[in-house]
């Protein structure tokens, strides 16, 4: 019978599988490396929030780079009279605009105004700050990118200027300085400065050119030539664009009732006329003063040469339009008009159509008799030429915003400082 179970005649070997090179973490390791990349995201979180605090971190915004096709311009004195309506005209017409005032003489509510207008970001921007802080002035040139400055910042009032020259001197021809240095490290290469016809002083001769001596008789005079020749010697030996608009006396406003002029109470001594003639009308004062009726003219009072400052803002702007690389541009903004004091004060009855009371007194120090402009090389190389002439409608204009912002603009600095 055959033996059907099978015998194992060799030993069954011990077989394994081979070993295959195979990396299993250490999870000592694993945590060691989890860990040092929490500590790193850590203090990267902390450096950016300690970045974030630090009064020099900055971040990219549409104003600290240049774009193409927009022109960025640095409006100084933004928030005052002449420069917020300048400010106005320029966001109108498509331009990136920022405003450095320090809010002494200009006002918030015309700032904010600006912003309700213009709130798309990257068109405008407030910044609060004095220009006779260098280091303030140099940071703000290094933190945007500026194509283009127009330069109102000024203290401006004849008067006071007798009072209070060193502040004159410091306000407008030191605080130039620091802005034209500042505009030569950062390469801005195109300056609109805001002067003034008080250069010239008391020209024997009439109308006023371009050619005319400059020999100013007041401090406020004499602090604006002596910016611009700090500016045109600067000039000699450099490529900057400039352009140096010497204007006449101010009135009216924005004809849209948009901005106005809104002088501080305690500087309504020193102001303009037309402020003087509203608050007149207004009561704020029991009457108008008339100083100097003993001039050699006509009827004894100044003769002016009042320039709409919606004509005097379009000047800056054509300037800007014309001005080229190398170039000094100089003009006279005027109407080519003189007008009487006497002459200005019945417009101004005419426009309120209140019966101001008129109240003639001695000359004020610093003072000339007769001033007006001959504007032929501004028409002819800018082609400009002032539109609002009719003295009368100016102020009707003028007076129309001074009716409906009683009191001005509603907003004092320590709003703005808080």
């Amino acid at each position: 019978m055959l033996n059907l179970v099978r015998t194992r005649t060799q030993p069954r070997s011990n077989r394994s599988m081979p070993l295959v090179a195979m990396d299993y973490a250490d999870p000592k390791k694993k945590n060691n490396f989890v860990g040092k990349i929490l500590m790193a995201a850590i203090l990267t979180a902390l450096c950016i929030l300690m970045l974030k605090q630090s009064p020099d971190f900055n971040p990219p915004t549409a104003f600290s780079r240049h774009e193409p096709g927009v022109t960025h311009v640095l409006v100084t004195g933004g928030a005052g009279y002449i420069g917020s309506h300048a400010a106005l005209r320029l966001l109108k017409d498509s331009y990136r605009v920022t405003i450095v005032d320090n809010l002494s003489r200009g006002n918030l509510g015309a700032v904010r105004i600006l912003q309700e207008l213009f709130p798309e970001p990257g068109r405008f921007q407030f910044i609060y700050a004095d220009l006779g802080d260098a280091k303030v002035v140099h940071k703000i040139f290094s933190q945007n990118a500026f194509d283009a400055v127009m330069h109102f910042a000024a203290v401006a009032y004849v008067g006071e200027s007798t009072l209070d020259p060193l502040k004159y001197y410091h306000n407008i021809t030191s605080n130039t300085l620091t802005v034209l240095e500042a505009m030569a490290t950062r390469g801005v290469p195109t300056l609109i400065y805001s002067s003034t016809c008080a250069t010239y002083g008391e020209p024997e001769k009439m109308p006023i050119t371009e050619e005319t001596p400059q020999q100013p008789i007041n401090p406020y005079g004499k602090a604006k030539k002596m910016a611009e020749e700090i500016i045109l010697d600067f000039h000699k030996n450099s490529n900057m664009s400039v352009m140096i608009l010497r204007y006449f006396n101010v009135i009216g406003s924005d004809p849209n009732g948009r901005l106005g002029e809104a002088p501080r109470p305690e500087l309504r001594e020193h102001g303009r006329i037309s402020g003087a003639c509203f608050d007149a009308a207004r009561g704020i004062i029991p009457g108008l003063k008339v100083r100097g009726i003993d001039y050699k003219t006509a009827d004894g009072t100044c003769i002016r040469d009042y320039i709409d400052v919606t004509d005097l803002v379009d000047a800056h702007v054509k300037a800007l339009e014309k001005a080229r690389p190398g170039k000094v541009g100089i003009y006279n903004v005027g109407t080519g008009r003189g007008r009487s004091v006497k002459e200005f004060v019945e417009a101004c009855k005419t426009a309120t159509g209140v019966p101001i009371k008129v109240d003639f007194l001695p000359r004020r120090p610093g003072d000339y008799a007769e001033v007006y402009s001959d504007p032929t090389k501004i028409r002819n190389e800018l082609n400009w030429t002032a539109k609002y002439t009719d003295l009368q409608e100016s102020l009707q204009i003028a007076w129309r915003w001074q009716k409906s912002h009683l009191n001005g603009y509603g907003l004092s600095v320590a709003v703005a400082r808080s």
